[in-house]
């Protein structure tokens, strides 16, 4: 299993409104779930403003590193969303009006005042790219090679990675059992790290936290392999209680 191979994907966040922290970004979360049951893991997440250069730069980072890139972001009508000509920059390449994006638009925009000039501007694309669908608001997602660029609103980036469910190349999904433990984490790290180097196809990871005027922690064994988890898992709680930890479920 370890020798198992490993997809990996990295997601860059672009938009001066995350940055400033006037908009919360909720794509982060649902782009690693997302992944996560394609067998792909997200490897990294960078959160760039709405400049060419800095976009272009962590496209050209983050493409090199990982199997995939995904953006979120910086696809719309207006003059600062610049996702598309940063990716074609990144890419050396030009941006040209995409026919299918364009007749989508304009199916899209009949009844809605017509296709304008800033609305124009959402079938804009990489050269050479393909489209990713979008029956939600008509400006359809772009591929271009292992990128996809994704909306920046939440339930448009849902639509669009839904249209790639199954299309990607990937592993197997990572499964995830949690335990609780009102204890200091401090207090068992030696025993998590023998018990996780006992399983070497399995991960620990602990999340402590204050609740009820105690200290604890949330130990989170994951693996691909169904029954390597739930052995890491058993030791796990079998080496807790006979250290005099009472394990629970996981505390919310």
């Amino acid at each position: 299993m370890t020798d198992e191979r490993i997809w990996t994907a990295g997601l860059l966040v672009i938009g001066d409104e995350i940055l400033s922290g006037r908009t919360q970004d909720r794509n982060v979360a649902q782009v690693a779930r997302w992944l996560n049951l394609q067998g792909i893991r997200l490897n990294e997440v960078r959160v760039v403003p709405d400049a060419i250069g800095r976009i272009a730069d962590a496209v050209n980072a983050l493409r090199a590193a990982n199997d995939y890139l995904f953006t979120t972001g910086g696809i719309g009508p207006t003059h600062d969303d610049m996702t598309v000509e940063a990716i074609a920059h990144a890419l050396g390449v030009p941006v040209v009006v995409h026919p299918r994006a364009r007749a989508a638009l304009e199916a899209y925009y009949a009844t809605r005042g017509g296709v304008t000039e800033a609305r124009l501007r959402m079938a804009r694309v990489p050269e050479g790219a393909e489209l990713i669908e979008n029956p939600t608001s008509g400006a359809p997602g772009i591929r271009v090679g292992n990128i996809f660029i994704l909306a920046g609103v939440p339930h448009i980036a849902t639509v669009m990675l839904e249209a790639l469910s199954g299309k990607l190349e990937g592993g197997r999904p990572v499964l995830s059992q949690t335990i609780g433990c009102w204890v200091a984490e401090s207090e068992v790290a030696d025993l998590l790290r023998q018990v996780e180097a006992a399983h070497p196809g399995a991960q620990i990871g602990s999340y402590p936290f204050f609740r009820e005027g105690r200290v604890g922690a949330n130990f989170v064994v994951r693996s691909t392999d169904e029954a390597e988890l739930e052995a890491c898992r058993a030791d796990l709680v079998r080496a807790l209680e006979q250290a005099g930890h009472e394990a629970v479920r996981e505390v919310a």
